[in-house]
């Protein structure tokens, strides 16, 4: 199990991250969600323990992430871009990952390139951009590390590489019981893999959920009246959209009495509409869906 603990980040005097905290378990996919700025690829950096907290603590299976150097072992962090690659071979690549990952499976390696269709000789560079993200995964998942860190995986991929990559995340955590941790700005792809999002906001925890009792705690509606919509109703929800007489809002799933209130008003339209991690995006930061 990952465990952040109270973990703070500054960066040039300028606070990146505060106070966070969240635990990661086996065979799961964490989704971390927030808009530019918040701090999202700082965090996987200091999770893998490329960067060091400056207050607070990692720990990988109880074990502190930087009195420990040997627990990094375990962790793979996957960036978004893989430049850092591209000066070597595909067999070069091999043997400095063996180095830095112990438990590096060449076997595994291979076969990944096989079955993807790789060839097993040239230069990384050679890739295409949709070839180097998956590429970068089957390294990750070749080290037998137990938690691999993933900052936009698919972003800039056409439809048919992202399949493939969310096919073999999924295939991986299920076989393998690795913990994936996904920083990522497409909410669609979260909400169909994640068992669990944390959402930042201002550098901090704004809040976490699971996707399995996301809809237990939420309720999407829309809602018309004759009339102007009542600002003591808006006052109450959180509104998504608004035009005119008509809203869609979001609300407690259990919130009787700011229903009851609606009803009062004679809505000549209540509708419950299909709930989506875009809307509790939306609702919790606003804005656009962007990352840093």
């Amino acid at each position: 199990m990952i465990d952040v603990k109270d973990m703070s980040k500054t960066i040039h005097q300028t606070e990146i991250l505060k106070d966070v905290h969240f635990q990661v378990h086996p065979g799961t996919v964490t989704g971390v969600v927030g808009r530019n700025g918040a701090g999202k690829t700082t965090l996987l950096r200091l999770i893998s323990g490329i960067l060091e907290p400056s207050t607070g603590v990692v720990e990988v299976n109880q074990n502190n992430v930087f009195k420990n150097p040997e627990v990094k072992h375990n962790i793979v962090f996957v960036p978004d871009s893989t430049d850092a690659l591209k000066t070597y071979s595909i067999k070069e690549i091999v043997k400095f990952y063996q180095v830095v990952y112990p438990n590096f499976d060449e076997d595994y390696y291979y076969g990944l390139l096989e079955r993807f269709n790789f060839k097993k000789t040239g230069k990384i560079k050679q890739f295409s951009k949709g070839q180097k993200a998956l590429f970068s995964l089957i390294l990750a998942f070749s080290t037998n590390a137990s938690y691999i860190l993933l900052d936009e995986p698919t972003d800039g991929l056409d439809v048919i590489i992202k399949k493939q990559i969310l096919q073999f995340i999924a295939e991986q955590v299920s076989e393998k019981d690795v913990a994936v941790i996904i920083s990522s700005h497409r909410l669609d792809e979260l909400e169909r893999m994640a068992d669990h999002i944390v959402v930042l906001k201002d550098g901090a925890v704004d809040s976490e959920m699971s996707m399995d009792n996301l809809k237990e705690q939420y309720r999407k509606v829309q809602i018309a009246y004759q009339q102007e919509f009542p600002k003591h109703i808006e006052e109450r929800v959180e509104v998504l959209t608004h035009t005119g007489r008509v809203a869609v809002v979001l609300m407690g799933a259990n919130d009787h009495e700011t229903e009851a209130l609606i009803q009062e008003e004679g809505p000549i339209l209540f509708e419950d509409l299909p709930l989506t991690l875009e809307d509790i995006f939306v609702a919790k930061l606003g804005g656009e869906l962007y990352v840093s």
